[in-house]
């Protein structure tokens, strides 16, 4: 039996072309026009790249400073010791660990959105991996997150910084920035996370690199994106 749409869903849908493969321009903003949820909904890019994640070389793990941020508020927590911990509170750290951090972390009491390490403080955060991993907070120098250089790891976080990784079927989804946000600053924030994304493609990958491309909001569809222009961002 079919799944009944919602009148809202339908409502969305007669806004777009589900066979349409749109150009950046004309998908940002046509996407301004989906909004339909009370809160500010982010807008969502999903991009299916023809990798394979089995092959260490082709597991893209990295991140991008958006020009205009997420739009989105982070809580930043910071191990490190002596001098750099005034340099963290200085860039703007939310919280900075100690072994009461890691006693709450262990008892899963998480919050704050990103954590950041020096180097010298992996031995005591591997007391938490367990924790940390699974939900993507495990600090990793892939994503800038293990540095000396602290107060530059926490202003990229606070100021638009977006991790991502593919996962087993070679996707990746990011949120690059609000639907309040004008269409200028969505489409530079995509240019430039495609740009990061077509400087990583290893040099192993054969064949079409993206394959698919979608942007949305939170709360609708998606929009087909034309992949050619995607793979020409450079």
């Amino acid at each position: 039996m079919a799944k009944k749409i919602s009148k809202r869903k339908q409502a969305l849908l007669e806004k777009i072309d589900i066979d349409k493969s749109y150009s950046i321009e004309e998908a940002v903003k046509t996407v301004k026009g989906l909004k339909s949820a009370k809160f500010d909904e982010t807008v969502e890019l999903a991009l299916n790249l023809n990798l394979d994640p089995r092959h260490a070389d082709q597991m893209l793990r990295s991140s991008v400073v958006l020009p205009h941020g997420t739009g989105k508020k982070v809580t930043v927590a910071v191990f490190a010791k002596g001098d750099k911990i005034d340099e963290a509170k200085e860039a703007g750290a939310d919280i900075i660990g100690d072994d009461e951090l890691l006693a709450k972390i262990q008892d899963g009491n998480i919050d704050f959105d990103i954590v950041i390490a020096t180097p010298d403080m992996m031995g005591v955060l591997g007391r938490v991996a367990r924790v940390l991993g699974p939900k993507g907070l495990m600090p990793n120098p892939k994503v800038g997150t293990v540095t000396p250089n602290v107060a530059e790891a926490v202003k990229n976080a606070k100021g638009g910084q977006v991790n991502f990784r593919t996962d087993k079927k070679g996707n990746i989804h990011a949120g690059i920035g609000k639907v309040s946000f004008d269409e200028k600053k969505i489409e530079e924030n995509l240019r430039v996370f495609l740009e990061k994304i077509n400087k990583l493609k290893p040099a192993s990958a054969k064949g079409k690199y993206i394959l698919n491309g979608a942007l949305s909001l939170t709360m609708s569809p998606s929009l087909k994106l034309d992949t050619q222009e995607l793979v020409d961002v450079k």
